[in-house]
């Protein structure tokens, strides 16, 4: 695996750089598994930036990422792909006996956010969250060597909560990153439910009935990140580690949501050096 590792420099430096609110490929994991876990962060990272960003049409953007499908079809027929970064990457697979569906799964999650802007119900938004979040925690559980079924319904809580955390976060950039997509991952029907309509996204409206759409999606995504929180402690050394502080940041996320009275519009909630300091002490006495 040197040669992977030296070779896949890039997708590391990708990884460790590209700001998430949650650690990729970081320092704390096992050093044989940064580059699988950054060439998986890449895959995903490359797609997503596909559905979103850029000028390109949904024609394009939906043909970029059928040439992910086809590369992954190539790899799974044995077959030669045509890309250096998929050759690599159908290594690594091998190498870590790797299930090939987590991938089609995200692939299918970005084609959805090219085409789908709208969600009627909670369902639709699980459903969307079982393919673009849950397959990353499912192939990092097949990285090390833990996917049971136990665990890999405690790591579909926890990556679930954190789509859903991210969705909250994002609101306002999702509306307004682009003036064709203007996405909202919030339940049509929910909205409805607590007098909410899309101008309170558009004009940036934070009343009463904001407030309590906005306590009730964090209650319900504090509840899911709850749920899934024994993993941390199941998975361990190093790993067990990195879950628990993945898990404090999407606590961290949800708390300074709540503190800033779900008011996302004028303070979307980042981790700073001091949130890090936290979630590094709480990672590893209190959870």
């Amino acid at each position: 695996m040197n040669n992977l590792n030296n070779s896949n420099a890039p997708h590391l430096k990708l990884a460790q750089t590209h700001y998430e609110n949650f650690p990729v490929a970081s320092l704390f994991l096992p050093q044989h598994l940064r580059t699988p876990i950054a060439l998986i962060y890449s895959f995903a990272r490359q797609a997503d930036d596909f559905a979103d960003e850029g000028n390109s049409s949904i024609e394009e953007r939906l043909t970029l990422l059928n040439s992910f499908r086809d590369e992954l079809n190539l790899l799974q027929a044995y077959i030669k792909p045509q890309t250096a970064f998929f050759a690599t990457l159908g290594a690594m697979i091998k190498a870590q006996k790797l299930p090939y569906s987590p991938f089609y799964d995200l692939l299918d999650a970005f084609s959805q956010d090219v085409t789908k802007t709208r969600y009627a119900n909670f369902d639709e938004v699980l459903d969307y969250c079982q393919r673009s979040a849950n397959p990353i925690g499912r192939l990092l559980l097949h990285l090390y060597g833990s996917a049971t079924p136990h665990n890999l319904t405690l790591s579909d809580h926890i990556c679930s909560a954190l789509q859903l955390i991210n969705f909250y976060q994002d609101i306002a950039i999702d509306f307004a990153k682009n003036d064709d997509k203007q996405r909202i991952y919030l339940c049509q029907n929910e909205m409805t439910h607590f007098h909410v309509s899309e101008q309170h996204i558009a004009q940036q409206i934070n009343d009463k009935h904001w407030q309590q759409l906005m306590q009730f999606n964090l209650q319900r995504a504090s509840a899911m990140l709850q749920a899934g929180k024994p993993l941390g402690r199941i998975l361990k050394g190093r790993i067990g580690f990195e879950m628990r502080l993945i898990i404090a940041g999407g606590e961290r996320i949800l708390s300074k949501l709540t503190q800033v009275n779900s008011d996302i519009f004028q303070h979307r909630p980042t981790l700073n050096a001091w949130d890090w300091i936290l979630m590094f002490f709480k990672a590893l006495f209190k959870q």
